[in-house]
């Protein structure tokens, strides 16, 4: 009995020791088993450097808390020459779930762009389509002008609105969780959990918007099928973080 009893208490131990190891690497564990590969962890910005460039542009930084972020103050700063916006170089991806954490002052504007390919005329904005990011709230009123629905957060800029009977705004300077899955089949962005864009690629409806609206003359836009996750630079301090994906 008290051989048994040991047994019993040596085992418990171990299990035990076992579970805390468990613990201590689930993030890292649902990650792997999940499929997901970080672009941006909060740690390191290997990977990204400018479009069309050789290094990161001097004004996007990992900040005090571990966000990736672009700082416009750095501009006057730095002798910088080339555009500032930025891809994940280090590999091109076609179908794909991406998810991305951000956040933007007020009268804050960027994008995240996919599909993206260098060297090509127009830039990123002519070349990928782009999930809108924008200060809904409040960019209408500091710039004295109205958007399109085209034009806000969320929204597949120039060809598909987001819908507003989901959409979930938050105000400048409160983090958002958005997330893009696209496959041949459908196109779906979600943000703050609540999807808010849904549409197929390269279809009849597709082109009709594409020849009828902001890109009528740029060939090459939502061409390509795969290509470069990118960060637009529209002049205004910006913050992300958690930016992870996977493969479909």
């Amino acid at each position: 009995m008290k051989r048994n009893y040991l047994f019993v208490v040596l085992a418990a131990g171990v299990l035990s020791c076992g579970s805390g190891s468990k613990t201590d690497n689930t993030e890292k564990a649902d990650v792997q088993d999940e499929g997901w590969i970080y672009l941006f962890d909060g740690t390191s910005t290997d990977g990204w450097r400018a479009y069309n460039g050789d290094k990161l542009p001097p004004q996007w930084t990992i900040d005090d808390e571990g966000a990736l972020t672009f700082d416009t103050k750095k501009r006057l700063e730095e002798d910088w020459q080339g555009g500032k916006d930025i891809i994940y170089a280090a590999e091109e991806f076609d179908n794909f779930e991406l998810y991305i954490e951000w956040k933007i002052p007020e009268g804050g504007n960027s994008g995240i762009f996919y599909h993206l390919k260098e060297n090509e005329p127009g830039g990123p904005p002519e070349i990928s389509p782009e999930y809108q990011l924008l200060d809904d709230l409040k960019w209408e009123e500091i710039n004295n002008a109205t958007l399109a629905e085209w034009q806000k957060t969320g929204a597949d800029y120039a060809m598909y609105p987001a819908d507003t009977t989901q959409k979930i705004v938050k105000p400048a300077g409160e983090w958002n969780t958005s997330k893009i899955i696209f496959t041949p089949e459908k196109v779906e962005h979600w943000l703050n959990g609540k999807k808010i864009v849904e549409f197929v690629p390269w279809s009849d409806d597709w082109y009709e918007r594409k020849a009828a609206g902001k890109w009528k003359d740029s060939p090459k836009y939502g061409s390509f099928k795969t290509g470069y996750i990118g960060l637009q630079d529209h002049d205004s301090p910006l913050w992300f973080k958690n930016i992870k994906i996977r493969k479909l």
